[in-house]
């Protein structure tokens, strides 16, 4: 399945006391916006109505010793580790989950780093096994999800490569797919409908339509190819002429009788 690497991590609750519910850390951040102590920049957006800016952050206080020092991996007075991983440029601080800090993101990634690669056009850390597979889409990450309109690219939840090159936020696609198939921006399908459409070819075959509608044709656009064709008119659907795909919809829905031809 297409997947992106995702931002940071999630922490499993059952691992200790300490961090919070998002991270694994030994430290608190010193805002440097309010100069208030939280565990992670998440709980301070949450209880503040301003963002914490990671890249600002100049010091962390150790939660052993509360010594209050410059942002470090270690605590300068008792040698607590604050972080199996520990960036110096986002000051993440977390359990080892192969993070790596993409320069072209501009921040820090799950990985292993060997596991992805950044499309610059898309300007986005992707799989490897979408290199040169995948539709291109300037900047894609830098738009809001179309589901939930949610950031994408700073997301801690894992983005979701739609075939027409689109992304959603992976919990937006599941939730999406239980109500349709298309991509809310173009219409193109979601996912490979091929098995569908050969069910759909069975159920039309054994479903005619009144004799009044057998000689009816009807203009269709398709919404996967963009291909225009007239199609003999269908209740369950029309199927496109070239890529035989039932994602159409019909242009202009004028409808001509064959006789008329």
């Amino acid at each position: 399945m297409a997947a992106t690497a995702r931002e940071d991590g999630v922490r499993n609750l059952a691992q200790g006391p300490r961090g919070c519910e998002h991270y694994d850390r030994a430290c608190l951040l010193k805002a440097p916006c309010c100069d208030k102590l939280y565990t992670c920049r998440l709980c301070h957006d949450t209880n503040e109505d301003h963002q914490l800016d990671r890249f600002k952050v100049k010091e962390v206080q150790c939660i052993n010793c509360e010594k209050l020092q410059h942002a470090q991996q270690t605590c300068e007075d008792c040698s607590t580790l604050f972080g199996e991983y520990y960036c110096n440029i986002c000051h993440l601080f977390d359990k080892d989950k192969k993070q790596y800090h993409c320069e072209n993101c501009g921040i820090c990634r799950i990985g292993p780093k060997e596991d992805f690669f950044h499309c610059l056009k898309c300007n986005l850390c992707l799989a490897m096994n979408l290199r040169g597979k995948h539709k291109c889409i300037e900047n894609v990450s830098r738009q809001n999800c179309p589901i939930c309109l949610e950031d994408i690219h700073t997301s801690r939840v894992v983005a979701h490569v739609l075939p027409c090159g689109h992304l959603l936020h992976r919990t937006c696609y599941e939730e999406m797919l239980k109500e349709g198939y298309r991509c809310p921006l173009c219409m193109h399908s979601a996912l490979d409908m091929t098995r569908y459409w050969r069910q759909l070819d069975n159920e039309v075959a054994q479903t005619p339509m009144p004799s009044e509608y057998q000689n009816v044709t009807v203009d269709i656009l398709c919404n996967d190819c963009n291909g225009r064709s007239t199609v003999q008119f269908h209740i369950l659907g029309m199927k496109c002429k070239f890529c035989d795909s039932y994602n159409t919809a019909q242009a202009g829905g004028r409808r001509v009788s064959v006789d008329q031809q």
